[in-house]
């Protein structure tokens, strides 16, 4: 009997001198795989956003809970994967890896390479939902983001910190629009995020080849998940380019992201949701599509200075239908943006491009973040452009016009000629305001339509050439004096001289 009590003292002494730990895990079981979705059971802890593993060391995403089952899409190959196999919760939510190395890189929705540039370091994880700062945390958008797009500048002016739709129907420039703001950012200290959702490889290979020749990788980096990945990359795609630019943002730096483009986002989501089950609305997108995009895109603003004082700028993208601007998911984002840039296929068939609609497009901060430059020689730019729609569609049907009438349809279309634009070719605020004064102030009103082409590439290259001083001025003081218009007036006459001969 004593010899057992000094066994159970020892023991007892052992037990108390290691702690005995313990850890659980949550094992669930697969139900069913249906393309690139998987019904579990079993995991009855599992939160929304979580992730878990299956038995073939593949990741997947909690995105779907009901009573007795949860539904997950697969981050990654899910042909392995088999109906009874076991899965694993991690307790862990969805995050994209960031640092500046990302910096000219190449990467898919969780952050692995896609450039062939190996590994990056990692500074930190980023959370892909993230609540939408408050509205204490914001300041008011003032701050011009230049794109470099007469057309744009002028009369659709884009603030940092706001968020800026770009609509309307296959091939009619909304890419170029998007991927020329960012080619503009160059020497802005803007950091680029260029998110494509859905699109051929062969679309994503030739932008960032245009990026990189434009010299505009520097600052950039294209999230990418093409049309031949899976939905479940399409649909975090748009969440992941916003956590990378969040975490610029967090830093003080002003982001441009550019989500090209929704109407993909929200095939992906209708398919997945369809998958699962979910109650079909209308189009056959479920019922919570608007909260898809908005939770997205109000995570743009700008930030207070006690909080950083960074700012994203959003340019969604969204496809139109025949110009269908009323459509569901059209609408949709509408109603959540700061304004639209409207792209129509009639203008662009008849050679103007940007095709930008005036009458359609609008931006709900506009003025407030318009350089005072630009307000200056641009004020009266977007009434008299409305007028001159109007009139030139009622001459059709005058046989005779008053000298009045005849004036305005002549300056209407010097002004519609020069707001067109080359793709890939951006100009300075100087140079912008250099090419609308010499319009708005008359100087163009004598010379054919064929002459005012030659004319801005003479002003441009003169500029550029001999009176870059100048153009510095106007870009850096954002304003133009009576000294600057009077050297401006010398450059224009000797152009138009040269032009007439």
């Amino acid at each position: 009997m004593k010899l057992l009590d000094e066994y159970l003292k020892e023991v007892e002494k052992e037990l108390k001198q290691k702690q005995r730990t313990f850890k659980t895990e949550e094992i669930g079981q697969v139900e069913e795989i249906r393309d690139g979705v998987a019904i579990l059971s079993g995991l009855d802890n599992v939160s929304y956003g979580e992730l878990i593993e299956f038995e073939t060391k593949t990741l997947g995403y909690v995105i779907d809970l009901t009573e007795d089952q949860v539904g997950a899409i697969i981050l990654g190959d899910y042909l392995p994967i088999k109906s009874g196999s076991l899965v694993k919760a991690l307790a862990v939510t969805l995050s994209v890896p960031v640092s500046k190395e990302l910096l000219g890189r190449v990467i898919n929705p969780v952050g692995d390479p896609l450039d062939g540039q190996g590994k990056y370091k990692i500074d930190k994880r980023y959370q892909l939902e993230k609540l939408a700062p408050g509205v204490v945390k914001r300041r008011p958008v003032n701050v011009p983001l230049q794109t470099g797009i007469k057309a744009i500048d002028a009369l659709i002016p884009i603030g940092r910190g706001q968020r800026e739709l770009i609509i309307g129907d296959r091939v009619t420039g909304k890419t170029t629009i998007a991927v020329d703001t960012i080619i503009n950012q160059k020497d802005q200290n803007v950091i680029c995020v260029y998110c494509a959702v859905g699109q051929k490889n062969s679309n994503i290979a030739a932008t960032i080849d245009l990026l990189r020749k434009k010299e505009a990788m520097k600052h950039t980096i294209v999230v990418a998940a093409s049309a031949s990945d899976s939905v479940a990359l399409q649909y975090l795609a748009p969440y992941a380019a916003c956590a990378i630019a969040e975490y610029f943002m967090d830093q003080g730096r002003d982001v441009l992201v550019v989500y090209d483009d929704l109407t993909k986002h929200a095939w992906a989501y209708r398919q997945i949701s369809l998958i699962l089950r979910r109650p079909a609305g209308r189009e056959a997108y479920p019922g919570d599509i608007f909260y898809l995009h908005s939770r997205l895109l109000e995570r743009a603003c700008r930030l207070d200075e006690k909080y950083g004082g960074g700012s994203i700028t959003a340019l969604p993208i969204i496809e139109t239908l025949e110009g269908d601007v009323s459509a569901y998911i059209p609408t949709n984002v509408i109603s959540i943006t700061d304004g639209q840039i409207v792209l129509d296929m009639d203008l662009f068939n008849i050679g103007i491009r940007p095709a930008i609609n005036v009458g359609l497009s609008v931006s709900r901060v506009g003025g407030n973040a318009q350089a005072k430059v630009m307000k200056q020689v641009a004020g009266k730019l977007k009434l008299d452009l409305a007028q001159y729609r109007d009139l030139a569609a009622f001459s059709q049907f005058e046989s005779e016009l008053d000298e009045e009438t005849k004036k305005l349809l002549n300056r209407g279309a010097k002004i519609t000629q020069i707001l067109k634009q080359k793709q890939h070719e951006t100009y300075s605020l100087g140079e912008q305001v250099a090419i609308i004064w010499a319009a708005t102030k008359g100087y163009l009103d004598e010379l054919s339509l064929e002459k005012v082409e030659i004319f801005e590439t003479t002003l441009i290259d003169n500029l550029r050439k001999r009176a870059t001083n100048l153009v510095k001025r106007i870009t850096k003081e954002k304003n133009i004096v009576e000294k600057d218009e009077k050297e401006l007036e010398k450059i224009v006459l000797n152009i138009i001289e040269e032009v007439k001969k």
